[in-house]
Formats: C-alpha cells, sequence, structure tokens
C-alpha cells in the first residue's frame, strides 16, 4: 500500500487528495494542516464581508451544504486530515516527515513513499511602525473575514483605509463601502492595478472608485499607524488619515521554509522549483499552488502567480502522476477577471509594459464597444485593448474593462493563447452570435482587424521603403 503525505489542507492539498484517491482506493493518504479550518474558499471571503454569502460557513461547504471538515473528508473519502499539526522536518534520506501536535506539543515521525508540499502563501508584513495594533488585517484568513464582518455588523468600524490596489484591495474595496464604510484606497505607485493592467486601462477603474465615493491616493507612501491599542490614524508622506479598520493588502510570500531546510531547490521567483509534472528537485516530492513558482506560457519565464484555479488544477497533476500517471502542467497566462461594484475587468498574457521590458517588437490596440448591439436591453459598453507581436502575429495578450461582458472576451483570448494563436486565429473563431448575447463581429475579432491592418500598413511602410 502506497504512503502519500501531503502538507497543507486547502486547495492544492486536498484536490492532491481527492485525485489520488479516484485513482488509487487502497493508497494510505495523510494531510497534515497547522490550522484549524481546511478546504476554504478563500476567494469568497470579499462576499462574505459584502453580505453576498450569507455565513462564512458557505465558504467551507460543499454544494450539498455539508461542511468539508476533517471528519468529512474521513467519510466521504478515506483521507486522514490531521489539524493543528505542523510539518517540521523533511528527511529525504529516510523518506520521513517530522509532525508536531501543536495541542498536545507531542512529536511525531511518519514515513512516507510519496510526498506532497502545498504549504501555500503568506502574506507580506512591513516594517511600518504601529503595523501590530489591532485592526489592521491582512485578510488572509477566514477569523479575518468573519471579525471584519462582525465588526461592521456591530457598526465598529466606520473608516477602512486599503493599503495595496491589487485584486483583493479592489474586492474588499467594493465590499467595505457596500457595508456603508467610508473607504480609503492608498496606492504606493501610479496607478491602481498594476500588476495586471496598463496605466490608461487602470483609469476607469480609478474613475469608476471616485464615483462610488472611493477616496483614492496614488504616489503616496506608508509612514506610520497610530493608535492607544486598536488602530486610529494611517500617516503617509503626504496626509493623516483617520481609521478603525486597515487592510494590508500588498502581496504574499510563498511559503518555502520546508522545502529549504530539506534542500530542496528554489526557483528564481523564490517559490518552489518544480518539473512540468511538479515534482521538485526530489522526484518523491511534489509541490503544488501558491508555494510554488509556474511557467508563463507566453515568455516562457518563471513566474510567482498564486491563484486558487491554479493551485486546483496543480492538485489534478500531482495527484494523477502519484499515481502513475505522466501529466503535464504546462504553465499560466496570468488570466485574471475582477468585479469592482458593476464594473468589469480582465486580463491575461502580457501587458504592454511588460511586452516592452521583454524586448518584443509589438503592436497594440484599444478597442471600445458593446457586449451586444446597442439597441438590445442590458447592452453595456467595454473597451479592450489586445497586443499581438509584430513578426509572428501572435497573440500576447488583452485587458478588457467596461459595464459590458468582459469574462467571456478575457476566456476567448486564453484559449486563442493557450493554443498559440494569432490576430488572424482570433478572427477566424467563430463565435456565437445572437442579440441577446453578442455583436455580429465580436469586440475581439475587431481587436484582431484593427491589429491586422496596422501590420499591413507597417509592412506596406517598409515596402516603399
Amino acid at each position: 500500500m502506497k504512503k502519500i503525505i501531503i502538507v497543507g489542507a486547502v486547495a492544492a492539498g486536498l484536490k492532491t487528495a481527492a485525485e489520488i484517491r479516484r485513482c488509487d482506493p487502497e493508497a494510505s493518504i495523510t494531510v497534515i494542516e497547522k490550522g484549524e479550518l481546511i478546504s476554504y474558499g478563500a476567494c469568497g471571503m470579499p462576499y462574505f464581508v459584502s453580505g453576498d454569502v450569507p455565513s462564512i460557513e458557505h465558504l467551507m461547504a460543499t454544494a450539498s451544504g455539508e461542511i468539508r471538515d476533517a471528519g468529512y473528508f474521513s467519510r466521504a473519502r478515506n483521507i486522514n486530515v490531521l489539524t493543528r499539526t505542523k510539518a517540521t522536518k523533511i528527511d529525504r534520506h529516510n523518506k520521513k516527515l517530522a509532525i508536531i501536535d501543536l495541542k498536545t506539543g507531542s512529536e511525531t515521525l511518519l514515513s512516507y513513499d510519496k510526498l506532497v508540499l502545498a504549504t501555500g502563501a503568506s502574506p507580506i508584513q512591513p516594517d511600518i511602525p504601529g503595523v501590530q495594533l489591532q485592526n489592521i488585517f491582512h485578510f488572509w484568513h477566514p477569523d479575518d473575514a468573519k471579525t471584519i464582518h462582525d465588526g461592521l455588523q456591530e457598526n465598529r468600524f466606520k473608516k477602512a483605509v486599503i493599503i495595496g490596489v491589487g485584486l483583493v484591495g479592489m474586492e474588499m474595496t467594493e465590499a467595505l463601502k457596500t457595508r456603508n464604510a467610508d473607504v480609503t484606497v492608498i496606492a504606493r505607485r501610479d496607478q491602481l492595478l498594476r500588476a495586471f493592467l496598463d496605466k490608461e486601462m487602470a483609469e476607469p477603474v480609478a474613475k469608476h472608485l471616485a464615483d462610488k465615493g472611493v477616496t483614492v491616493l496614488t504616489d503616496e507612501a506608508i509612514k506610520e499607524f497610530r493608535g492607544s491599542q486598536a488602530v486610529q490614524e494611517v500617516i503617509t508622506d503626504k496626509r493623516s488619515i483617520p481609521a478603525d479598520l486597515v487592510i494590508l493588502a500588498i502581496g504574499v510570500k510563498p511559503n518555502v521554509d520546508l522545502a529549504q531546510e530539506a534542500g530542496l531547490a528554489i526557483g528564481p521567483t523564490g517559490a518552489i522549483a518544480v518539473n512540468e509534472h511538479l515534482q521538485t528537485s526530489d522526484p518523491d516530492i511534489y509541490a503544488g499552488g501558491d508555494c510554488v513558482e509556474n511557467t508563463n506560457l507566453i515568455s516562457g519565464r518563471k513566474v510567482f502567480a498564486p491563484m486558487g484555479s491554479t493551485a486546483n488544477k496543480h492538485g489534478r497533476v500531482i495527484g494523477e502522476n502519484i499515481c502513475g500517471g505522466s501529466t503535464i502542467f504546462r504553465g499560466v497566462l496570468n488570466t485574471v477577471v475582477l468585479k469592482i461594484f458593476d464594473l468589469n475587468v480582465g486580463r491575461v498574457g502580457l501587458t504592454e509594459r511588460e511586452a516592452k521590458d521583454l524586448g518584443y517588437d509589438y503592436l497594440a490596440t484599444t478597442v471600445s464597444g458593446y457586449d451586444k448591439p446597442h439597441y438590445m436591453p442590458g447592452a453595456q459598453s467595454l473597451t479592450l485593448k489586445l497586443i499581438a507581436d509584430a513578426k509572428t502575429r501572435r497573440v500576447l495578450g488583452a485587458q478588457a474593462c467596461g459595464r459590458g461582458e468582459v469574462a467571456k472576451r478575457i476566456d476567448v483570448i486564453a484559449m486563442n493563447m493557450t493554443a498559440g494563436g494569432t490576430i488572424d486565429d482570433l478572427f477566424d473563431c467563430d463565435l456565437s452570435y445572437a442579440p441577446p448575447y453578442n455583436t455580429p463581429i465580436d469586440i475581439t475579432a475587431m481587436a484582431s482587424i484593427i491589429l491586422s491592418n496596422k501590420l499591413a500598413r507597417r509592412s506596406a511602410g517598409t515596402m516603399r521603403r
């Protein structure tokens, strides 16, 4: 009987365990988790705070309403989950994992045939005076979500400052404003969502937030948090902002200590290095989820791109390979979609800034239109930016923003890019059309036409010279 130990019991870890059980009914599967909660939908936490999700338990339940706790995995999958248990050391030579029961302090050695590291990531903790004050949250765990939700219910949180303008920061901006908090967003750089959007595509987001009553401050650095026990004031290099709630959403770092101490290779991104089968530098140890680096499918470079969707894919790949398969995880396109009030934002592939930094000879175009014919009820506008390699015509990336249906366009382009498609392939794609759903020529096809025309003019100009 094969002995499998998995460290980490959220997305990648338990997806791996479930896939192994599907492939091998006889395997011994033990999952180690230092926390109490397991298998929770962290991406849904802002929507619990906003009230869209009625209870925190919904994020930990199956579709039928059964809580995914250790007992559930034991009953339903014959998977042994040890909560409040920390993995402390890997003995690769003897294939043993040292663990400590955090409830009792007792230490144990577990033997394994295959080990899986799904240790996740942790929020970056800035070295700012006062950061330890109460009511400053990283918003990384359901306990944070529950505390903030309850504070809003009890009217204790009225003035919120959000530091960091990535996905979590934007989602929490909507959630807190929806709950009638006074919200200020602070960006250290000159735009919102800088990791995902070019500046001109981020400007409508900032305007939309301002229209919703959110104060947006850019090019501003945090100097200090002040308060007696709980935070009362955020000091920047330009002003003082009253606050009884602060969300620190400035990014995360992969949890690699266990792997690093065991001598496993760490990649250039600082995350665990894995091959296309998600094996580490030790072939009997796999790793997946937010602790590993991925390959960008366009640039071919290693990237740290923690996403719940990717973690679940990793789990499937690892599970199949541990059971004798040879499944490959090719990489990521950094595909992102985001709802900010009634504005939809999406991105896939490279931004123009990234394409320039990587040395591509590229062309870009920005097109505005509607998600369905303007005469149809509910038609909404959107803007799409498309970037392509000028030499190969290969699509390098896209960004979209507007009240219209953005996710559909980003997904179409993501499929094109996954297949190595060009702007011609994007135009040739036989998309569905009926007035309630789409325009006769989708905005993705329109953008590809404009880029094709630009390339033709460039080619003609070159020929004339």
